[in-house]
């Protein structure tokens, strides 16, 4: 189970949004990569980075950010927003992304994200974006009319590594993640999930840590991080511990 500290990039400052609003933008810190570095000295072993201009744009907009978070740390980085052709993901990886998030390009055309895993193994994941229990692209900006569940379904079997779900609903605002439509998620798919979206406090933490949780990746922490709700050395404590319990 891991636990994914997040750096969402605007105008290359760590940002937090409220609600998926790029109108309702708080600025965290504005150097993401001394954030990076924070995050993997108080323990954490992944980083989740999105480039939220580069969702909107359909193209990277933050990447000399991003370039500074992989220079800042040793921890492993997944990276989404406004990845959206083959180039682009083998650009991303050669600079030393641990694996690339696909979101619209999943919706838009599922082949590419199917010939992408037959190219990059173990290093694709797809983001899956939920307004109202159906899908949303370009930045959370269009609702789609694909269910969330049918969108996982189609890559069953295509080398996915990882869905990254987010109840937009949900996200920027601490109400606690949707936990019932996440291991719905989980159970109707192989592909591992990690869950998005409102994750607001060590209860969080602790449901994660639950047996029918088991079946899941972890989990993404933005805000409750940020405003020091969640305190890094008792989640991952916590963390550690389920570990322990089940070696």
């Amino acid at each position: 189970m891991i636990l994914f500290p997040a750096i969402d990039l605007k105008d290359g400052q760590c940002v937090r949004l409220k609600l998926g609003d790029m109108d309702q933008a708080t600025v965290y810190n504005t150097d993401p990569d001394a954030q990076a570095k924070a995050f993997e000295e108080q323990g954490f072993e992944w980083l989740h980075v999105v480039d939220l201009n580069g969702a909107f744009a359909g193209e990277t907009i933050n990447g000399a950010a991003v370039d500074a978070i992989l220079k800042a740390t040793r921890n492993p980085v997944q990276l989404g927003g406004g990845i959206r052709t083959l180039d682009h993901i083998e650009a991303w990886l050669s600079r030393g992304l641990a694996r690339v998030i696909l979101g619209t390009v999943a919706v838009r055309d599922p082949n590419l994200v199917i010939e992408a895993c037959k190219r990059f193994p173990g290093q694709v994941a797809v983001g899956i974006d939920a307004k109202g229990g159906k899908v949303a692209v370009e930045g959370w900006a269009e609702a789609s009319e694909l269910g969330v569940v049918e969108l996982a379904q189609k890559f069953e079997g295509a080398g996915v590594s990882a869905i990254i779900y987010t109840d937009i609903d949900r996200d920027g605002i601490l109400a606690g993640i949707n936990w019932v439509s996440t291991l719905e998620l989980a159970d109707a798919v192989s592909i591992p999930v990690i869950a998005s979206g409102g994750l607001a406090s060590l209860d969080d933490i602790r449901r994660m840590l639950e047996p029918d949780a088991a079946k899941l990746e972890g989990a993404i922490s933005g805000r409750a991080l940020y405003d020091g709700r969640i305190n890094p050395d008792e989640a991952l404590a916590l963390i550690r511990a389920a570990k322990g319990a089940k070696a």
